[in-house]
């Protein structure tokens, strides 16, 4: 089985030793219509399709007809609040329930994570020994700092003590090691994670 090493470095930023990762999971040929499609779907399913406008039944007033049906001169009218009017209804706005979900089968979504991993290996793979802390924010950074992770960062951990200390880093995005998506990935330039959660990545996407 063909394998790829990355570094594995101390949080003081040493380097320790290598880790051979499986290179089917680690080392596909790049596609990138899934990763895109993958993103799609991400930000599709991320709208709360909360919009709402007032139909002609939902607007206050109009109760009365605005002036007889003949002999005006003007164009008959039944309600003030007609969409054609101004401050009546509104005929095709959204109404609340629409609904932007998307979907992906597993095998096009498993590939698109499996392209935006092995461009992070190629640049931006940061593999850590281990990922402790006690809670505190500025220990946390210091670790980032040491690792040369200072723009955007994805953080990989189930710890909740690397959770709190990530809370209040602006540059840091904090994902569970089984809730990693393709837009979190394409979107930071660095992805630092422990030996011990990478290669649970590896094994979920065997």
């Amino acid at each position: 089985m063909k394998k790829v090493n990355v570094n594995v470095y101390s949080t003081s930023g040493e380097s320790l030793d290598k880790l051979a990762l499986d290179a089917s999971v680690f080392q596909v040929e790049v596609n990138n219509q899934v990763m895109f499609d993958a993103v799609q779907v991400y930000q599709a399913n991320m709208r709360q399709a909360t919009a709402k406008t007032k139909t002609r039944a939902e607007v206050s007033g109009g109760g009365k007809k605005p002036w007889r049906q003949k002999g005006t001169g003007r164009a008959r009218a039944g309600s003030s609040r007609s969409p054609i009017w101004v401050g009546g209804g509104n005929a095709l706005g959204p109404d609340g329930n629409q609904s932007y979900k998307l979907s992906q089968n597993k095998k096009a979504h498993a590939l698109a994570l499996k392209s935006a991993l092995t461009l992070k290996v190629k640049d931006g793979l940061i593999v850590v020994d281990e990922l402790k802390v006690e809670g505190k924010t500025k220990e946390l950074n210091q670790i980032l700092k040491n690792l040369k992770a200072e723009k955007k960062v994805l953080l990989v951990s189930d710890d909740e003590n690397v959770s709190k200390a990530a809370s209040n880093l602006a540059n840091v995005n904090l994902r569970g090691v089984n809730n990693i998506s393709v837009y979190d990935l394409l979107n930071a330039n660095q992805l630092v994670i422990s030996k011990e959660d990478i290669k649970k990545v590896e094994e979920a996407l065997k």
